[in-house]
C-alpha cells in the first residue's frame, strides 16, 4: 500500500509543480517534449538492456509456482500451476514493463498531441523515472540486489484498482502439489 501512496503524493507534487512551468512559452514547451521524449527513450533503453543482461546470464533455475486465480473467474477454481526457468519469469517482467511504457507513451500521444494538455509531459516524465526506480529486474540485474523478501521471485502483484489485491502467487509446496495434482486429473479425463 505504502507504493500507491508515494506514487500518489509524487504526482500531487509535480501537478503543484507542473502548474508553476510556464507552458505557454512555445520554448518551454518544447523543452517539455524533448524531456519527455528523453526520459522514455532512456527507461525504453534500460529495459532492452537489462532484458540483454537476462539473457546473457541465462539462469535456467526451474522456477514453480501457482498463480493467484482470476477475481472474475468462479471461486471454486484454483490457480494454474506455472512452470517456467528464472530467465523466462524474468523476461516476462521486463516485457510487461516495456508494455506499460508502450501505453504510456500512445497515451501521451493523445493527451498532448490530440487533446493539447501539456502539463502530463511533465508529470508522466517523472512518473516514468519513478517506474523505472521501482522495477524489481533493475533491482536485481543493475543494482545488484540479491532476490529476497521482496524482491524473490514471482514478484508480488501491485495492488489493482482502488488498492484491491489480487492474491499472490503460491510458492509453498502444498500448493505446488495441489494444482499439478489438478493439471494431471485433467490431463487423465
Amino acid at each position: 500500500m505504502s507504493g500507491a501512496v508515494t506514487n500518489l503524493a509524487i504526482s500531487l507534487g509535480a501537478m503543484q509543480l507542473a502548474r508553476k512551468i510556464p507552458f505557454d512559452d512555445p520554448e518551454v514547451l518544447n523543452y517539455a517534449r524533448i524531456g519527455y521524449a528523453v526520459t522514455q527513450l532512456t527507461i525504453l533503453g534500460i529495459y532492452y538492456y537489462i532484458s540483454m543482461i537476462i539473457k546473457k546470464k541465462n539462469d535456467q533455475t526451474v522456477l514453480k509456482y501457482v498463480e493467484p486465480p482470476s477475481p472474475m473467474a468462479p471461486q471454486e477454481e484454483g490457480g494454474k500451476l506455472v512452470t517456467t526457468t528464472v530467465r523466462d519469469y524474468d523476461l516476462a517482467e521486463v516485457s510487461k514493463l516495456l508494455r506499460a511504457v508502450y501505453m504510456g507513451i500512445l497515451m501521451m500521444a493523445f493527451l498532448h498531441g490530440y487533446m493539447k494538455f501539456t502539463q502530463p509531459l511533465f508529470i508522466q516524465s517523472l512518473m516514468g523515472l519513478k517506474g523505472l526506480y521501482d522495477a524489481k529486474p533493475i533491482a536485481i540485474h543493475i543494482l545488484g540486489k540479491p532476490a529476497e523478501g521482496d524482491l524473490k521471485r514471482p514478484f508480488k502483484s501491485a495492488p489493482g484498482f482502488f488498492g484491491a489485491a489480487s492474491g499472490e502467487p503460491q510458492t509453498d509446496k502444498a500448493a505446488i502439489t495441489e494444482a499439478e495434482k489438478k493439471v494431471g486429473g485433467k490431463k487423465d479425463e
